[in-house]
């Protein structure tokens, strides 16, 4: 295959990849960054990017992506008043903090280890949101404290690591803590923005330089799937917020359990594979 024919189907693959994650970032309160990681990961790959910096380029890109798509779900489920402004004022300096912190880390493991966790959140999250246990709290509501705010440190660690918006280790937290399912997808909408801003220029810094990079590249933040995918995933996020409305508070569950396990089977398979 010559260098134009797999750009061609590389630039092809990142627009199918930014329609999929941005109905999905509206549909489940994620940032995208769920389908476009591993995807982007292949890519990568496809077109010979050094396979001990693919996955921070994967990461890094999806983070970068996840800024318009967090504003454009996060404006429409503000729309219909189920976004918790005041969790967000309360949380927004620990998550941003806990962004910066994953960064540093997933900069310096090998992408494998960035795998291997990514599996392990999708499945703790899959047994919460597909076992019947919709009526089990741990509290109902957030109990106040500092000691809380290690819930969006920690948030916000795992998800920078794994270039995701909040929403994939945010919705089930909050439901435990009495959130309904919907309030809780439409909060974390927003959650994606205090990860993604200080993730991505984590990632620009942290690669600065590096001579492995891929053409286009601004640190580990690949522009070319920054400019393909981020437009595609803006303008399809609101129709993934109409379906969210659309669907009774089991059936949201459900997708997003099964979505979950389907990504986690994946990372495994990559992992295995070293």
């Amino acid at each position: 295959m010559t260098g134009e024919w797999a750009l061609f189907l590389l630039a092809g693959l990142m627009l199918a990849t930014g329609l999929a994650g941005g109905i999905i970032a509206g549909m489940l309160g994620v940032g995208g960054g769920i389908v476009i990681v591993p995807v982007l990961d292949f890519a990568l790959g496809f077109v010979g990017v050094d396979a001990d910096i693919r996955m921070q380029v994967a990461v890094a890109t999806s983070l970068a992506t996840i800024i318009p798509t967090a504003l454009s779900s996060a404006r429409a489920h503000q729309s219909r008043g189920a976004v918790d402004m005041a969790l967000i004022r309360h949380w927004a300096v620990a998550m941003f903090c806990g962004a910066l912190i994953g960064t540093v880390i997933a900069s310096e493991v090998q992408g494998s280890v960035l795998s291997a966790v990514f599996a392990a959140v999708c499945l703790l999250v899959v047994a919460k949101m597909l076992l019947p246990l919709d009526h089990r709290r741990i509290a109902p509501g957030l109990p106040p404290g500092p000691l809380m705010q290690g819930v969006p440190l920690a948030i916000g660690g795992v998800s920078s690591m794994m270039g995701i918006g909040g929403g994939t280790v945010g919705v089930p937290i909050l439901t435990l803590f009495g959130y309904s399912i919907h309030r809780a997808v439409g909060t974390a909408s927003l959650f994606g923005l205090l990860i993604a801003v200080p993730g991505t220029l984590g990632f620009i810094v942290t690669g600065w330089g590096d001579p492995r990079l891929p053409m286009g590249s601004l640190g580990f933040v690949n522009l070319i799937g920054l400019a393909l995918i981020a437009p595609t995933t803006y303008l399809t996020a609101p129709l993934g917020a109409r379906i969210a409305h659309g669907l009774s508070k089991r059936q949201l569950g459900i997708a997003f359990g099964l979505f979950l396990l389907l990504v986690a089977c994946r990372m495994i398979y990559r992992v295995y594979q070293g």
